[in-house]
C-alpha cells in the first residue's frame, strides 16, 4: 500500500489548527474557572435570603427576601447561559450579529473579575448596523481583549468600549480602551506575533502570558475580512480597535466558512495593524 506522508506544511498547518483549539480550550477554561466562583456567590445569595424568608413571619421581609433570590436567580441564568453560548457554539459558519448584544453577554463573564479589581466599564454605543460574523469567534476576541485590560489596570481603573459605524467603508468600528500601563513603543510593532508577550507568564488568577491570545485574535478578525490595529501610550492606556464589513441585507443569514489557524506571519516593525485581505 501506497500512504503518502503529509508534506512539511501540511503537517504545520496541523498543529497549528491544534493550537488554536487548545488555545479555545484554554479560554474557556479560564472563564469557567472564574464563573464558577461568581456562580457560588449567586448560590450564597440565594440560601442566605432562603433562610431570612424561612425566619421572618412578616410579610414585608419575605417579599424583600423572594426579590433578593428571585434576582439572584436570574443572574445565575445569565451567567450559566453565557458559559454555554460558548462551549455549545462550535459552528464556523458567518451569521448576521448584533456586536451590542454580544458585546454585553461577554461582559456578564468578567463582571466578577471587573468588580475585584475596582474596573470600571464606560459604555459609548451609538446605533449601528448588524454585522457578518461568527459570533463565538469574535466573544473569544472580546473576552481575550477585556482580560488583557484587566491585567494592565492592577490597581483599578477603566474600560471604554465604544461602536461606531464607518458608512464610507461600510464597516463598524469596535474600540476596547483601558486606562492601564500601555505597551513599550519597541514592542508595540511586535504584539500580534505568535508567542511574543508583554507578560512575564500567567498572572495569579493564572491567565495570560504565552503569545497566544493576540495572535489568535488577528487570525479572526482576519478570517472575518476585517481589520485589527492597536494604539498605546505608556502611562495612559492602549486602545484596540476592531473593524468589522457590516452584514449585506441582500447577502444569505448564513455562510459557511472555514475556521481560521493559528499560522499568523509576523507582523512587520512598521505596523501594528492587520489588513484586510481583499
Amino acid at each position: 500500500m501506497n500512504s503518502e506522508q503529509p508534506s512539511k506544511d501540511e503537517q504545520i498547518e496541523c498543529l497549528r489548527r491544534q493550537l488554536l483549539e487548545a488555545q479555545k480550550m484554554t479560554a474557556l477554561g479560564e472563564l469557567v474557572s472564574t464563573t464558577t466562583h461568581e456562580f457560588n456567590n449567586v448560590l450564597m445569595t440565594i440560601i442566605n435570603y432562603a433562610k431570612i424568608g424561612m425566619r421572618r413571619k412578616d410579610e414585608e421581609s419575605r417579599m424583600k427576601a423572594f426579590e433578593k433570590i428571585l434576582a439572584a436567580g436570574e443572574r445565575a441564568a445569565k451567567i450559566t447561559n453565557s458559559v454555554l453560548g460558548m462551549a455549545r457554539n462550535r459552528s464556523h459558519s458567518f451569521e448576521s450579529t448584533e456586536l451590542e448584544a454580544l458585546i454585553e453577554e461577554s461582559l456578564v463573564l468578567m463582571e466578577r473579575e471587573f468588580m475585584k479589581y475596582r474596573i470600571s466599564v464606560e459604555r459609548q454605543f451609538a446605533k449601528v448596523p448588524r454585522v457578518r460574523a461568527n459570533g463565538n469567534q469574535i466573544q473569544q476576541v472580546l473576552l481575550n481583549l477585556f482580560i488583557n485590560a484587566r491585567q494592565a489596570m492592577p490597581k483599578g481603573g477603566r474600560v471604554l468600549l465604544r461602536l461606531d459605524h464607518d458608512v464610507e467603508g461600510d464597516m463598524v468600528d469596535l474600540v476596547v480602551r483601558d486606562s492601564g500601563a500601555g505597551i513599550p513603543p519597541e514592542k508595540l510593532p511586535r504584539i500580534f506575533e505568535p508567542f511574543f508577550s508583554t507578560k512575564s507568564g500567567p498572572d495569579a488568577t493564572g491567565k495570560g502570558g504565552t503569545g497566544l491570545g493576540l495572535a489568535c485574535c488577528r487570525e479572526i478578525i482576519e478570517a472575518h475580512r476585517g481589520r485589527i490595529r492597536v494604539a498605546s501610550t505608556l502611562g495612559k492606556g492602549t486602545e484596540f480597535t476592531i473593524k468589522l464589513p457590516v452584514m449585506p441585507i441582500a447577502a444569505p443569514i448564513t455562510q459557511t466558512v472555514r475556521a481560521p489557524s493559528v499560522g499568523v506571519p509576523p507582523v512587520n516593525g512598521a505596523s501594528a495593524t492587520t489588513p484586510t485581505n481583499d
